[in-house]
């Protein structure tokens, strides 16, 4: 065997992933698009629509009661919802998207990723799981402070907490929009964007508005408890955030309904592009590949502290 290069060199040539695996950890990072879109598969979505949003009302709306009863302080009672929606994202996102909002599914229809003609299922599953997780914190809790309704809070009037579930919403389904793969939340870039955006909103805005974002999560509530005085704000407030979202996301980042659009935060569109991005962080950390501007005239040759790791004897 000539060229005198050591037999164990050849060790290190990165090992193939299989395919399955691939296609597992892409399903699980970005979703499945053909099960997304398999017609035959709708009532699974819808199903996990329901659940996902009967367990983010009950965690929003049941920390509501509980603060308003002095059981629990603000921090815990807005975070629970962001970290429960992280939570949904990820063993539920790659089923229906984790849409869990009739404001964030009009914006997925509006930008051209999701049919229209699924957008009521989805509204009405999200309303029904609302209203259901209310129900299960009337058996337990009674009819008692508005059942966590979101409201203006003290000294501050409708068209303020309009004013502030607007602009909320705008920068949640802005982070949506821009994590998420087409109409999907889906994997921790999403889960960790979109469930800290919430935390984050309900830490300094819950005193003006209650910080619902949502119109079924402050649908369920003022069902059960029979107060709409103030849920038209719950409602407008989040839609004309979600169009202001959809208008920002074309200036940003183009049409949707593209094969662009169904790549994630990461940007991997497909099982190729995942090999050929993992095979180039292979070479570049083993030296095979220069990064662009470390050494493309020479510059760098000397200087093998910035990261240029060459291969010895070349």
């Amino acid at each position: 065997m000539s060229g005198g290069v050591p037999s164990d060199t050849q060790s290190k040539a990165p090992e193939q992933e299989s395919p399955y695996r691939i296609d597992h950890r892409l399903m699980l990072e970005f979703g499945d698009r053909k099960d997304f879109d398999d017609p035959r598969l709708e009532w699974r979505r819808l199903f996990s629509e329901l659940l996902g949003t009967f367990f983010l009302v009950l965690v929003a709306a049941g920390g509501g009661i509980l603060h308003a009863q002095g059981l629990i302080s603000l921090a815990p009672a807005v975070v629970a919802p962001g970290l429960m929606v992280m939570a949904i994202i990820l063993f539920m996102g790659a089923v229906s998207g984790a849409h869990l909002n009739p404001a964030v599914s009009l914006s997925f229809a509006l930008r051209g990723d999701f049919p229209w003609k699924r957008v009521p299922g989805y509204i009405i599953v999200q309303l029904v799981g609302a209203t259901l997780a209310c129900l299960f914190l009337l058996a337990v809790f009674g009819n008692v402070e508005h059942m966590g309704a979101t409201l203006p809070g003290p000294g501050f009037e409708n068209w303020q907490a309009f004013l502030m579930e607007m602009v909320l919403t705008f920068g949640l389904v802005s982070v949506i929009l821009g994590t998420a793969s087409a109409a999907q939340n889906v994997g921790t870039i999403a889960a960790l964007g979109v469930g800290g955006y919430i935390a984050l909103a309900g830490l300094w805005s819950a005193p003006v508005s209650g910080t619902s974002m949502n119109p079924a999560r402050s649908f369920g509530p003022a069902l059960v408890s029979g107060d709409f005085s103030s849920y038209w704000v719950y409602v407008a407030g989040p839609i004309a955030g979600a169009l202001l979202a959809v208008v920002c996301a074309g200036i940003l980042r183009g049409r949707g309904g593209d094969a662009i659009s169904y790549a994630a935060g990461s940007g991997v569109l497909d099982r190729g592009s995942l090999q050929a991005k993992a095979k180039l962080s292979t070479d570049i950390d083993e030296g095979d590949v220069i990064p662009p501007g470390i050494d493309e005239a020479g510059d760098g040759a000397d200087a093998p502290e910035a990261g240029s790791h060459r291969p010895s004897g070349t």
